[in-house]
């Protein structure tokens, strides 16, 4: 009986002593911020009832033209009022905001895919690949990118989500590449990658089980960024006519309205909606990965 005591005890001080799991630490933080809480459930709220109500919208119904009800007020018929075509504002701001996030989303994890890869493996090895990779980097960094952007939509005329995400995905890795190459230099000269090194442990092995979590933050905070910039660039082009197509809603058409001096002084249920929406996005994405950063270094402290 003593014995079982002994190891309940023993069990228990070692449960206590143990580092917390990173699932209790990001739980932690967030309980310590509590802006950052409040951007995470009504990020997620909101994420879900768009994703959840733009099932049930027609999209070819909603994008037709109806004259008789060119800019109808918030009411009955229209629970955020319409715009100059007749069309509803809020089955508008539920499809373009999905829209809007899934491209962001797409882009961020394409050119996160991209970036981080590279910027991993040219860090690592140096020499030869570096100095490629680096000249390719330095090629797009030179170039214009938004208006190349800009220059291929016009191009393509009848162009689909899928090629407008590739279009952007394409000009927008190599920032991810170069800070995580820069990064990662640093740490492949440390004492464990040179310890791993001796003991024959495999390159790979070493870049994606060794370096990257020690960039984590890093990287965090770069995927969040990137994922909130992604959102305004892509609502930033339908704002300029140069993002989705017209058929398609977006955020950045509606924001776009506000360009008429009327219709932003007295027809504010067309722009205000949208306008509100992004930037509850932008702040809410920027406070969740800013907290997940925090959980991440606390982690890496903890061991």
């Amino acid at each position: 009986m003593s014995e079982q005591l002994v190891n309940t005890k023993s069990q228990n001080e070692y449960a206590m002593s143990s580092p917390p799991s990173g699932f209790q630490v990001i739980i932690r933080e967030f309980k310590k911020d509590k802006l950052a809480m409040f951007s995470l459930v009504g990020l997620f709220v909101t994420l879900l009832a768009i994703f959840i109500v733009a099932n049930f919208i027609d999209q070819d119904q909603l994008m037709k033209v109806s004259p008789r009800d060119k800019f109808a007020e918030p009411g009955e018929k229209f629970f955020f009022g319409a715009d100059q075509g007749g069309r509803s504002i809020s089955g508008q701001l539920i499809l373009g905001a999905r829209n809007s996030i899934t491209i962001a989303f797409f882009v961020t994890l394409i050119t996160g895919f991209i970036g981080i890869a590279v910027g991993l493996i040219t860090g690592y090895f140096g020499g030869w690949i570096d100095n490629i990779f680096m000249r390719i980097i330095d090629f797009f960094i030179t170039i214009p990118s938004l208006m190349i952007i800009i220059v291929l939509v016009t191009m393509i005329p009848k162009y689909t989500v899928t090629e407008f995400i590739f279009i952007m995905s394409t000009f927008l890795w190599v920032g991810t590449a170069r800070l995580v190459r820069s990064k990662s230099l640093t740490e492949s000269r440390r004492d464990y990658v040179n310890a791993s090194k001796t003991m024959g442990t495999r390159d790979t092995t070493i870049i994606f089980k060794e370096i990257m979590p020690n960039l984590s933050s890093i990287l965090i905070v770069e995927m969040t960024l990137n994922f909130a910039g992604n959102v305004g660039l892509e609502t930033g082009l339908s704002y300029l006519g140069f993002g989705l197509p017209p058929s398609v809603p977006s955020l950045g058409t509606l924001v776009s309205y506000a360009n008429n001096p009327l219709i932003l002084e007295e027809k504010w249920w067309v722009w205000l909606p949208a306008s509100l929406l992004i930037l509850f996005l932008m702040l809410a994405i920027n406070y969740v990965g800013q907290a997940i950063r925090r959980s991440a270094d606390a982690k890496q402290r903890l061991g």
